[in-house]
Order: C-alpha cells, then structure tokens, then sequence
C-alpha cells in the first residue's frame, strides 16, 4: 500500500513521490534515491521499497526534477540538486513524524545516497551499483556534450524520454567529489554490487568500500543486471538489506 505525498525541491518546484507503507510491525522508515533518469516507478526503486515495506521498513520513494510526477525542468538537476533533493526527502519523512533511518541508492542515487547521508539525519547508508565518480554518468550522452557546452543545452531523447541537457548539469556533475563525502560519512555502510554489472563495473564498489572507514559492508549480488530487472534480483537486495540495517532502525 502506497501514499502518494509531494514536498518542496532545493529549487522550488514540488517533487512527487509514494510512501510505501510498512507491513504488520514498524521496525522503521528509509528514502530511497532512484538512478539518473529512472524514476520513483523504475524496477529497482519499487521492488526494494516494495519488499522493505513488506519487511516493516517504510520507504519514500521520490521522482527528481523533472521525471514522472514531479514538476520542473530535469534540465535545471544536477547531482548536487539530487544530493540536495535528497536531504530534503529526508527531512520531509522527519517532519511527517516518520524519520528516516535509512538512505537507499541505486546508480546514480547510490552515489547522491552516500553524498546525501553527510548531511542528513539518518542513521545508516545503502548503495546499490553506485559509481564512485558521479560523472561516469556522461558516457550516457557524451555524443551530446561538446554541443551542450557550445550552445547551452541539447534535446536528449534516453528511454522513450525528451529530456532537456544543460551546460549547467554538464559542468556540475564533472565538478562533483563523491570520494571526499565517502571519507566524511562517518555512518554505517553497506556497498551493494554485481560482479558482472555492465553498465557500472564492480570496480566502482571496491573504490567505494576503500575510501569508507568502519563500519562497512560489502554484498556481491551474483547473476544480477545492473537495473535490477531479473525476476526476484530486487526483492533478494531489499531482503539482504533488510536483515543488515535492523541494528540501525528506530520504530
């Protein structure tokens, strides 16, 4: 059972999202942030706040600027209006009474996840098929990027979507450190990862787990894609999660 909530972004419009509701006994509440131009409804965000509602673990899932339900240009994003967006989620289930112990990432918003989690009030962090270097993003569009930097912004046409790229999120994400928040996180750390991701190579979590400190943890999800799409890939991750965080969740 989900409820559909709005709240505020960093930079004015609403962003749209759905709480997945806890099951039977509450054991706590998390925030999950969705890759780069997924969505609160992509496989991976739904299926594991699905199974960690399922497990009394009550997640917001929420679409960035732009994507899904949410208002404002996708454009004007960047990662650090998603790290930003992030922390704001997580203020948003606090304010509701529900605060969040949890931030969970896939992708891209693993790496916003751990970014996110220097700055918010939560008590432990999760990232799934994370890059260690946000600007990996850009072998998506690198035949858009001279372009881009030339004329202000390009049409990029990605998974049946016409999203507007501009200079701004060009420049913001090949200026973001995500190696220098990994060394502030100073919280609970479970690096989730497949040894056969294509898309983001497993060598990307070993340079997560590297640059944490204690306590850290490492999950290799074998014979899983990176999107999470396989029958039960999703559900196993939120389960794995489910049992790791139990420690660090308040009811």
């Amino acid at each position: 059972m989900g409820e559909r909530v709005t709240f505020p972004s960093s930079t004015g419009p609403r962003l749209a999202g759905i709480i997945d509701l806890p099951e039977g006994e509450v054991r706590g509440w998390g925030v999950f942030a969705h890759g780069f131009t997924l969505g609160k409804d992509s496989p991976a965000a739904a299926r594991v706040c699905k199974q960690l509602a399922a497990e009394g673990i009550g997640m917001l899932r929420f679409d960035n600027l732009g994507l899904g339900d949410s208002e404002g240009d996708w454009g004007d994003g960047s990662f650090t209006v998603k790290v930003a967006d992030t922390v704001l989620a997580a203020r948003f289930m606090a304010e509701r009474g529900t605060p969040a112990d949890l931030l969970v990432g896939h992708s891209w918003g693993g790496a916003a996840a751990i970014a996110a989690a220097t700055e918010a009030d939560v008590r432990a962090v999760v990232s799934i098929s994370a890059p260690f270097d946000p600007s990996h993003a850009e072998h998506h569009y690198d035949d858009l990027v001279d372009r881009v930097l030339a004329e202000g912004h390009a049409v990029w046409q990605v998974g049946g979507k016409r999203l507007n790229l501009k200079r701004g999120m060009v420049e913001d994400v090949r200026q973001a450190d995500l190696a220098h928040r990994i060394g502030e996180l100073c919280k609970p750390l479970l690096v989730m990862h497949s040894p056969t991701d294509d898309v983001v190579g497993i060598d990307n979590a070993s340079e997560i787990f590297r640059a944490a400190r204690h306590p850290r943890s490492f999950v290799s999800l074998e014979g899983s894609d990176h999107l999470l799409t396989r029958p039960g890939q999703a559900q196993r991750a939120a389960r794995i999660i489910s049992a790791w965080a139990d420690q660090y969740l308040s009811p």
